[in-house]
């Protein structure tokens, strides 16, 4: 499992022209699914994001969670994030997990980030065409990745 956590003062996903879902300070979060995910992968996802220190405390230091600021969430299925683009100009998607399976793993993983956190959690919606905006508030990008080997088939 991958995700792309970004920062935002707000962020919003639109789909044909009205609006899904949109937060306020907090984490966008863009998630793609490998092979294999399950449970174990979920867990691990959703205790890493809840727990990252990525906000400022009072001195200027990222030292706080988006639990610890009352920040909301916005997630967001994204499987292009696991792109090969090693060779020729046209990505190739092969170590993403199957629409069916990705959109199973999706939905879990949404559920579970409900039961895990009283935050405000908001999403996109699997499989659309969405439009995304946001103010990446540092800007603060990080690439979280689950451990290697951790899967049950590793990429």
């Amino acid at each position: 499992m991958r995700a792309v956590l970004q920062r935002v003062s707000e962020a919003s996903v639109m789909i044909d022209g009205s609006m899904r879902s949109s937060i306020g300070k907090g984490l966008l979060v863009l998630l793609a699914v490998a092979p294999g995910d399950g449970e174990r992968e979920i867990g691990w996802m959703i205790r890493k994001i809840l727990s990252l220190r990525v906000f400022e405390d009072e001195a200027g230091k990222m030292n706080r969670s988006v639990c610890d600021v009352g920040g909301e969430l916005l997630l967001v299925s994204q499987f292009t994030l696991y792109a090969d683009t090693t060779t020729g100009n046209r990505p190739g998607f092969s170590a993403s997990a199957s629409y069916r399976e990705a959109e199973e793993i999706y939905d879990r993983f949404v559920a579970s980030m409900d039961e895990a956190t009283s935050l405000r959690v908001g999403t996109g919606c699997f499989g659309g065409d969405m439009q995304v905006s946001l103010t990446n508030d540092g800007p603060v990008t990080l690439i979280v990745d689950t451990p290697p080997g951790f899967a049950r088939n590793p990429r």
